[in-house]
């Protein structure tokens, strides 16, 4: 079921006679990507963090959904080597993105996600998690036929995630519930264009049972 980010009826209805707002497909094989749920964005006693405790439950419950059916899972994280946060233009606009230096609290995935050693976290240094990493190969490699993205920020990297699944080729899930950003009008204004153009935003329960149907049917494979 798709869970419609809260807009103005004329916005919707310019979008739908555009032909925009159609429902993607899914496939057998589910990936969930955790985009960027570390310290750094879900401790607001940092400058750059915010409180995300209901998206980190949400995201959780996919996790635990995504953990038991054995289906592909990946995390990832922004941290920056001295000489990489002094050289890169990302952070001539966004300079409170420096602090998140390699080895600090603040790129560390939060605990609360629980996240296994096998689960591989994927280092970048831009808003997408396929842009200079090894994401895209990974997932591949896994069979992953459609994308479940949860994370933060809604319109910053999880906007540019999804965007660029959808650029490779994956079908693209966003549960509602489990995306946070720093303020609600961005968040939601990220989450209409999401449901427009690139993906489906959709209510947790409908992500949670899609995931749970495509980890039993991995069982009988």
């Amino acid at each position: 079921m798709t869970a419609e980010p809260r807009t103005g009826c004329d916005t919707e209805a310019t979008y739908h006679r555009a032909g925009f707002g159609g429902t993607v497909r899914r496939g057998s094989r589910p990936a969930l990507l955790v985009v960027d749920f570390t310290y750094g964005f879900t401790d607001p006693g940092y400058p750059t963090g915010a409180d995300m405790a209901g998206p980190v439950r949400a995201t959780r419950r996919l996790l635990d959904t995504v953990r038991a059916g054995q289906l592909p899972v990946a995390f990832t994280t922004i941290a920056y080597g001295p000489g990489e946060a002094r050289s890169l233009t990302w952070l001539d606009k966004a300079t409170g993105m420096a602090s998140l230096t390699t080895g600090s609290r603040l790129v560390e995935i939060d605990s609360a996600l629980d996240r296994r050693p096998h689960e591989p976290v994927f280092v970048k240094h831009g808003a997408s998690a396929f842009f200079g990493t090894g994401v895209a190969p990974y997932l591949v490699s896994t069979g992953a036929d459609t994308l479940v993205v949860a994370g933060a920020t809604t319109s910053g990297c999880v906007r540019a995630s999804v965007v660029d699944a959808v650029q490779l080729g994956f079908p693209v899930l966003v549960p509602h519930a489990a995306v946070a950003d720093r303020d609600e009008g961005p968040h939601e204004a990220n989450l209409f264009d999401i449901q427009q153009k690139y993906a489906d935003v959709v209510d947790l329960d409908d992500a949670l049972t899609y995931l749970a149907a495509a980890g039993r049917e991995s069982d009988h494979r």
